[in-house]
């Protein structure tokens, strides 16, 4: 079973998206800001990060960019998840080192399909 780590602030974002990848299967660990982010992966290696990238305390461009520098947490593979959906925020959040992007509202097919084909080329 793959493990998520799940960062987000917004508690009803945070309970609707947690509970809809356990039914799929996933065990889901959880982060409210970009410090706790850090935190958590380090002690907890997840197999993946779905990074909300408006967050407090350390947002998740700079939480990545830290994920991104750390040598036990580097390749741990990051979706950026924003509600702003404008041009530049994609190439924003690859630049910040995530390897894919969606936006919120989330549609749960695409993401699963993003998460699936990060999870498959890990192993």
């Amino acid at each position: 079973m793959a493990r998520i780590l799940l960062v987000e602030d917004n508690e009803m974002n945070r309970d609707m998206l947690s509970r809809r990848l356990v039914r799929r299967g996933y065990e889901v660990l959880l982060a409210v800001d970009g410090a706790e982010a850090i935190e958590t992966a380090q002690a907890h290696q997840p197999d993946l990060i779905l990074m909300d990238m408006s967050l407090p305390v350390l947002d998740g461009w700079e939480a990545t960019r830290a994920l991104r520098a750390n040598a036990t947490t580097h390749r741990i593979p990051v979706i950026a998840l924003t509600a702003h959906a404008m041009e530049g925020e994609r190439s924003k959040a690859l630049e910040a080192g995530c390897d894919d992007f969606d936006t919120k509202p989330v549609e749960l097919p695409r993401l699963l399909d993003k998460i699936e084909r990060l999870l498959a080329a890990r192993t």
